[in-house]
């Protein structure tokens, strides 16, 4: 297996990030297997979706939509309605794992590999890819 971090900063805002140019860097030239993408944070998690379309803003209303930032939260430290964040990544896991076919990550033709970070109190993340031989 082979495994590498990323350091991706995401601001004071939330953000749909896309990280696929950095995913894709990753797995070039490695044959074929399988790209696993995971993110060690309590609020962020890894989407497959369009971005560039609206998609990704589309994402982040549909979870304040869901999940609002107000104070029903139970965890409560942070910025206000901060314990939605720490919910979020049960709707948006942590993680995705990506067939990987000749060195290529065998995506859609509208999809991207994006890091979702609806915390604004970290501005940066990391995120692990970690290829594993077919």
């Amino acid at each position: 297996m082979h495994t590498e971090v990323i350091t991706v900063r995401t601001g004071s805002r939330p953000v749909v990030r896309d990280i696929t140019q950095e995913a894709a860097r990753f797995v070039a030239d490695q044959g074929d297997g399988l790209l696993h993408v995971f993110v060690p944070h309590a609020t962020a998690g890894v989407a497959i979706i369009e971005t560039g379309a609206g998609s990704d803003d589309d994402l982040l209303t549909a979870l304040d939509d869901l999940l609002p930032t107000d104070e029903r939260w139970t965890h409560r430290h942070g910025s206000p309605g901060h314990g939605r964040d720490h919910v979020m990544p049960a709707f948006v896991a942590p993680y995705a794992t990506l067939p990987v076919i000749g060195g290529r990550i065998a995506l859609g033709t509208w999809q991207s590999v994006c890091l979702v970070d609806p915390n604004g109190d970290n501005a940066t993340r990391q995120v692990r890819f970690s290829f594993v031989r077919g």
